[in-house]
Formats: C-alpha cells, sequence, structure tokens
C-alpha cells in the first residue's frame, strides 16, 4: 500500500499541476516505464525457481555421495559442495571451459540425449597424483593427459556418473550410462549452441587443492520430467521416514567402515637424561600391573577390556569385558 498524502501534500500537489511545474503525461510515462521487464529472446529461462531449487537439493545429495566416495578413493579428506547453479546457452559453456580438460558424456537412460560432466584440469591432475602416490597439490598444468593418466581418470569418471543415480531416485528413476571421454571442448557438439543449459558447478576440495566439476544438462533432456522438478520441491522438505531397507543399507556401510583399535599396556613418565642413558636389557616400569586387564581404546574411546597372550607366533589379547561407557548415547 502506497504511502497516503496529506491534506497540505495534496494542496502542493494540485498547485504543481495547474502552475505547470509537474507534467501529467510525463508522470504517465515513468509509471509505465517501472513496469517494463527486460528480456533476452535469445536467453530464455526454461527453469522456474522451484524447478532449480529442487536442482540445489538433488546436487547437495549428489555432493554427499560424491564426497564419500572420493574420500575413501584417494585416502584423504574431501569436500564437496554446489557453488552455482545457471541457466546459460550451450555455446556460452563450451566456450569457458579450457582446452584440454576432461569431459565425460554420458546418457540418463530412459531419457533421450546426451550430458556433460567437466573435471577441471586441476582437480584431474590432483586425483592422478593421489592415486600414484603423490601428496596431491601437483601446481597448474597444461597438457593432454598420458594414456595412463587417461584410463585412471576415466574410472574415476564412471562412477562419479553412476553415483547420480542415488540422488535422482527420489525425483525419476534413471539409469546413467558412460559414454565416452573426451579432451577436447570444440568436439563435444550434444545440442545446439544456442539451446538452453542448466549448469551446476559444484566445489572439490581435495586436501590444500581446489578445484571444479560442472555438470552441463540440457533442457532439451530434462524436458520430460521438468514437471516432476517443481513436485520434488513441495515435498523436498517434509519430513522423510526411513524405510527398513534403507535402514538395512546404511547399517552394511557402516559396518564395512574402517576403525583404529589400540590396545594400550601401559605408559611411563621417566627423566630426558635416563631416557638417552637407556640401553639393551633395561627395563622401564609401566603403571600397569600384570594381572590388571588392558584396555582396548577404538577411535578416542575406551571399548573393551581385555588380557594379553599369544595366537599362534602372534601377540593377541582375549576380550573380558566390553566398556558401556564413552561414545555410546545414554538414555535420559
Amino acid at each position: 500500500m502506497g504511502d497516503v498524502l496529506s491534506q497540505a501534500e495534496i494542496d502542493a500537489l494540485l498547485s504543481a499541476l495547474s502552475d505547470g511545474q509537474v507534467d501529467v503525461e510525463e508522470m504517465k510515462t515513468t509509471k509505465t516505464q517501472k513496469r517494463i521487464r527486460v528480456y533476452d529472446f535469445k536467453r530464455p529461462n526454461k527453469f522456474s525457481k522451484d524447478q532449480i531449487h529442487s536442482l540445489q537439493n538433488i546436487y547437495e545429495n549428489y555432493c554427499r555421495s560424491l564426497t564419500t566416495y572420493l574420500s575413501g578413493n584417494l585416502h584423504t579428506v574431501v569436500e564437496c559442495g554446489v557453488l552455482s547453479i545457471e541457466q546459460i546457452t550451450y555455446d556460452e559453456f563450451i566456450r569457458s571451459l579450457p582446452n584440454p580438460t576432461v569431459l565425460g558424456l554420458h546418457a540418463l537412460n530412459p531419457l533421450e540425449g546426451t550430458v556433460l560432466i567437466e573435471m577441471s584440469p586441476t582437480l584431474a591432475f590432483t586425483v592422478v597424483d593421489r592415486l600414484l602416490g603423490g601428496q596431491g597439490p601437483g601446481g597448474e598444468k597444461n597438457r593432454d593427459l598420458t594414456e595412463i593418466e587417461k584410463t585412471i581418470i576415466e574410472n574415476r569418471l564412471k562412477q562419479m556418473i553412476f553415483i547420480s543415480e542415488e540422488a535422482w531416485s527420489e525425483v525419476y528413476k534413471l539409469e546413467p550410462q558412460f559414454v565416452s571421454m573426451e579432451t577436447n571442448p570444440q568436439f563435444t557438439q550434444i545440442v545446439a549452441p544456442n539451446e538452453m543449459i542448466v549448469l551446476i558447478t559444484l566445489e572439490i576440495k581435495v586436501g590444500d587443492s581446489v578445484g571444479m566439476i560442472n555438470i552441463c544438462m540440457p533442457y532439451l533432456v530434462l524436458e520430460p520430467i521438468v514437471d516432476k522438478l517443481s513436485t520434488f520441491f513441495l515435498f523436498s522438505t517434509q519430513a522423510k521416514i526411513s524405510s527398513p531397507e534403507q535402514v538395512k543399507a546404511i547399517r552394511q556401510k557402516i559396518e564395512w567402515a574402517k576403525v583404529d583399535m589400540i590396545a594400550l599396556l601401559g605408559h611411563s613418565e621417566i627423566l630426558v637424561r635416563d631416557l638417552l642413558e637407556l640401553s639393551p636389557g633395561d627395563v622401564i616400569p609401566l603403571n600397569q600391573l600384570v594381572n590388571d586387564p588392558i584396555p582396548i581404546y577404538v577411535g578416542e574411546f575406551m571399548k573393551f577390556k581385555s588380557i594379553p597372550g599369544l595366537h599362534g607366533e602372534h601377540l593377541a589379547v582375549q576380550i573380558m569385558e566390553i566398556v558401556k561407557e564413552g561414545g555410546e548415547e545414554t538414555d535420559g
């Protein structure tokens, strides 16, 4: 609702109109101009805000799966997040890519058409370096991949494409299928240059190195299910009830997780002078008595008590008691 004019302001406005200080036609023109909205017919927006929000939710779920996969595969801490989602033409996307780069072409059956996933060279060489025993960063490189590097990256791309099936499962049953890998963007004309695409940009942090993954999805590919994106957005904020099958799948994944287990024989404090004078045959007394049980730690928590012994020719411990304190939820 607009501001209410006082009687004095109304009198001043009428006086200005009668004196010719304010032009009525100019006021009408100004009011009309405010209603004009710029629209570029060369770049029409194909996706609504609800559909963009749905894609945001889908690829946030995808990032969680991708983080789990890359962390286990590269044996290091990996962070993944959705950086941006925008609508642009396919030509703009292709022109923004470096040459060479890593492009994975794949289909989303039963949808028709091809989707692109682009891995920045920085991320690609970081992955290769980690898998071949390096520390990861490796610096900026602008060269083609060797045959060995192509094989390594192609195998990772296939898995990255495959795990998108789970992220899309709540919207539509899709079956990703890897088609090929390219390094020259000019050879990947999957749609006409002026066709609109939705570009999902993910930021991947591998240790101290940061790279990007771009997912290019043409509107023509998503058009048959674009209405389902709006429906998914309406229900995506509702509470979800996990089915027994989901609980079982999560439990199986947790059971395969690796954790450190340490049997602590005891500890002692000695002077640095005594430490420097140690020689073969010297004995360091521990705070642990011979008959006391040895604590076993899982991660940071003591979970078991045991006694030491031998299993064949190997040192071993026998579990005597389960400690139900530390790292477990308590009632109340």
